[in-house]
């Protein structure tokens, strides 16, 4: 019988979650869930795969994402809340998605 030892390796973690999510989702719940499908679909799956991240679990109002380097896990970090930028401009305060 061989012995199979646990393989260990170095990851970050990169965890998010949207501010007042249920604030956002009772006030208009369809509309929150477009906001954040097209965000997920056309913002933050590109930066993760653009970071060599792999999506490891979402949940309703967050995300869990593995990377093998620190650094990728934080350049994807700020280019997702750089991205958000301009799309937050265009709502009005109370219905921002922040992360």
């Amino acid at each position: 019988m061989i012995d199979a030892k646990p393989q260990r390796r170095l990851a970050a973690i990169l965890a998010a979650d949207v501010v007042g999510h249920s604030r956002l989702m009772g006030k208009d719940e369809e509309g929150t869930l477009a906001a954040l499908t097209s965000h997920h679909v056309d913002l933050i799956e590109p930066c993760i795969a653009e970071h060599q991240g792999r999506l490891v679990k979402t949940t309703g109002d967050g995300l869990l994402v593995e990377f093998a380097s620190v650094v990728d896990a934080v350049r994807c970090a700020v280019a997702v809340q750089e991205g958000m930028r301009p799309r937050n401009a265009e709502m009005p305060e109370d219905k921002q998605i922040l992360f």
